[in-house]
């Protein structure tokens, strides 16, 4: 259950961004603006020349206890390295920067030069100004003379993260790792590979030749793409020439690697198959829409592998298979939640909506971090962080070592519509040490935070420090709080106007709908896709990471998920709840005062029915004039009370974290579908009163009793002479004053319709 004592709410921060040149409401031009100035020293070590008799040098640059090291090359005397050191200025207390040219493999790795230069004398750069030019320096001997030790080019400089080379630097943060692992540690920015829909109508085959005339073939296509496979469904026409006319789809992705394989499959009985032939299909030839207008369909000759009489393999044709191939481009690819999708743009970028402006995310710091693993007998932390919003992944340099950690970094994307999300994400390290991807080693999570772009003010700066939760098999967890700056500007008023009027899917979602079945199996086609893709990157974005920013899962059963999306319908339904109170109370004449004015403004409504659209819109007017004051000053954030961790029981916490399949059995299997059956039990009971209250409704006019029918037709005859002769208007006044009438006037029995509702007849009686 929660921790005792936490503060899971949002806080506002004033950090010093932008070098405290920047407001709430300030518009600056700097690219680094939402990020507090950091200064680091920079070394860039470019290359040697006539060194004596070294066959693999590497440089060394030292400051005090940091030290860093180049790649070496074996059996090579004039190597290029090219390799930038990032030294953080908070952190060196050393007055000299030490640059040694070192022989590996050798005793101690011998020292063939050096160099020391004062750190203060060490120039300032400033981007945009050009980078440093690097210069020749004389390397000298452990005694401090010169000449005969070759050469070394080098440059150095004071500069801060918005340095162009800060990215690919080495870091004296993580100046604890070594080797391969230091690429893990760099921030990078990813790009999701382009997403189509591939759509397969198969339509039917010709001339099968199955393995026995003497029987009616069971046919179904399966179709395989990469590691994807579907499968039809048994084609009714149990004969040569079947026919099925249905769809498979599938997510691909830009560059289309792997072919689209067909096979016409038999079903032979005993769980034994055979194929009847096979066809491949290299998507790079197949037809793109945008439209939904159908493509033309095609034959495609089906071939199998047979075997001669001299046990050579012989590939003959088998027959032919009738399809409509077309990749969908017109179709946005979800790999996200519609709830809190960062994109909504088709495929095809010719039908991309224009721009209506940027969004700047700053990645400030985070503050009490827990300790995520275990390293020399103590806790430790290796946080970084991953931003997602749109195909565009960002992920920050890692801080090793840390509890606190400072990524000041800062980054940008286009915005196409507000309604979308931006996601951020942070997770330990654990991959750090050499040997440790072969382990198999996952990076744990840390927490979480989404904000809806609509929810913001434009061109406004937002600084807050957001609570990082995680729910655990055994509740919920704060793990710390991370600061970020967050600006939306606007380019484009009329085009951020506009878009709300827009349709939030491109058109061929309602023109061409996809099923809900289709939607979430293309979903998880999409999100696998992307896991191997950006795993395959350098640094990996890691397959937990992507699914966690994915929220895949989020459609599996959790029974505190469906009580908080209960307890928010009813939230939403509070006003109506209040109304209803409210005109409770004016019915029962508490305020006789207010009664009376009700009964006046009803009389004034019904005599004047012309008023009533323009008040109500206008009590709208007043009603949203009035909650203005009241308005949210502050982005959402993940919220404990909303979600209803606090309340829920560990066993229904063991459920939501249960595999799918599940990995229980015996007891606590038996004891979740009781409950299971209690709570469809009552869901059922509803849906059967809803059903009856239906059912009454039609039993008025449908004779199944044979004596409340006539009684509501005759009462229909004189409604309608009734109706006829007297005044609407008087009507409503008539039921209006009857339904406001004093208390004294009242009898707490049923009224005649209601008695006369819950008398007619229902299906009831006929449930087994």
């Amino acid at each position: 259950m929660p921790q005792a004592n936490v503060d899971f709410s949002l806080k506002e921060t004033a950090p010093n961004i932008g070098g405290g040149r920047v407001s709430g409401s300030e518009k600056l031009t700097s690219s680094f603006d939402l990020v507090e100035q950091m200064h680091f020293f920079y070394v860039r070590v470019v290359r040697v020349r006539d060194l004596p008799r070294t066959r693999n040098p590497f440089v060394e640059v030292k400051i005090g206890n940091y030290k860093g090291t180049t790649k070496y090359f074996k059996m090579d005397h004039d190597p290029e390295w090219n390799q930038v050191f990032a030294f953080a200025k908070e952190r060196i207390q050393a007055v000299t920067v030490e640059v040694t040219v070192r022989n590996k493999e050798t005793i101690n790795d011998e020292v063939v030069g050096k160099l020391a230069f004062d750190i203060a004398d060490v120039p300032t750069r400033v981007p945009p100004d050009s980078p440093l030019a690097p210069q020749w320096y004389s390397l000298e001997d452990e005694s401090g003379r010169k000449g005969g030790r070759g050469q070394l080019m080098l440059a150095m400089w004071m500069g801060t993260q918005a340095d162009e080379v800060f990215p690919d630097a080495w870091h004296s943060d993580a100046a604890t790792v070594s080797g391969e692992s230091i690429a893990n540690t760099r921030s990078k920015v990813y790009i999701s590979p382009r997403l189509w829909y591939l759509r397969v109508n198969i339509i039917q085959a010709q001339d099968l030749v199955p393995i026995s005339r003497n029987r009616n073939p069971q046919v179904y296509v399966q179709a395989m793409l990469g590691n994807m496979v579907l499968r039809s469904r048994f084609s009714p026409d149990k004969n040569i020439n079947p026919t099925w006319n249905e769809d498979l789809m599938f997510v691909v992705a830009e560059p289309f690697d792997d072919p689209l394989i067909l096979s016409v499959v038999d079903k032979l009985g005993n769980n034994k198959e055979h194929i009847l032939g096979m066809c491949t299909i290299h998507l790079s030839k197949v037809e793109k829409r945008f439209l939904p207008i159908p493509v033309g369909a095609n034959w495609y000759n089906l071939e199998k592998v047979v075997q001669d009489n001299q046990n050579n393999m012989e590939v003959k044709f088998a027959s032919r298979l009738h399809l409509r191939v077309c990749l969908d481009g017109g179709y946005h690819v979800l790999d996200e939640s519609i709830y809190y999708s960062s994109d909504f743009r088709a495929t095809s970028k010719l039908l991309w909506p224009p721009t209506i402006g940027v969004l700047e995310l700053g990645i400030l710091n985070a503050t009490g971090l827990l300790p995520m693993k275990s390293k020399d007998g103590r806790g430790t932390t290796d946080a970084y962080c991953v931003a997602k919003y749109g195909p565009k992944w960002v992920r920050t340099r890692t801080i090793v070592d840390s509890f606190a950690p400072k990524w000041n970094e800062q980054y940008t994307w286009e915005v196409y519509d507000p309604y979308t999300v931006i996601t951020i994400g942070v997770f330990d390290n654990c991959h750090l040490q050499e040997g440790s991807d072969a382990g198999g080693s996952k990076d744990p999570r840390i927490g979480k935070v989404r904000i809806r772009l609509s929810t913001l003010n434009a061109d406004r700066i937002y600084t807050h420090s957001y609570p990082l939760i995680v729910l655990q098999p055994n509740g919920v967890k704060k793990m710390g709080e991370i600061q970020l700056a967050v600006r939306f500007t606007c380019s484009s008023t009329w085009n951020l106007f506009q878009s709300y009027t827009h349709p939030l899917f491109p058109q061929m979602h309602y023109l061409l709908p996809l099923s809900v079945y289709q939607v979430e199996s293309l979903r998880h086609q999409a999100t696998q896709t992307l896991s191997l893709r950006l795993s395959r990157a350098e640094p990996p974005l890691r397959r937990e990471v992507v699914e966690y920013m994915l929220d895949v899962g989020s459609n599996v059963w959790s029974l505190r998920r469906g009580r908080a999306n209960l307890e928010r319908l009813l939230a939403t339904f509070n006003l109506l709840v209040e109304a209803w109170k409210w005109f409770d109370h004016i019915c029962k004449w508490k305020n006789p005062i207010s009664t009376m004015v009700v009964h006046f403004v009803y009389m004034i409504f019904v005599l004047f029915p012309n008023l009533i659209l323009p008040l109500v819109f206008l009590m709208c007017i007043v009603y949203g004039a009035s909650q203005y004051r009241k308005r949210p000053r502050h982005p959402a954030h993940m919220d404990t009370k909303l979600s209803l961790i606090d309340s829920a029981h560990s066993d229904e916490l063991d459920e939501e974290f249960d595999t799918f399949p599940t990995s229980k059995n015996g007891e606590v299997l038996k004891k979740r579908y009781d409950r299971l059956r209690s709570i469809a039990g009552r869901m059922m009971t509803i849906i059967g009163d809803l059903a009856t209250q239906a059912e009454r409704l039609n039993s008025m006019l449908s004779w199944r009793d044979p004596r409340a029918t006539p009684m509501f037709l005759a009462f229909c005859i004189l409604a309608s002479i009734g109706f006829y002769f007297i005044p609407w208007r008087l009507f409503a006044l008539g039921v209006g004053f009857f339904a406001m009438r004093h208390p004294k006037f009242r009898i707490s029995i049923p009224s005649l319709p209601q008695n006369f509702f819950r008398r007619l007849p229902a299906r009831t009686e006929s449930m087994i």
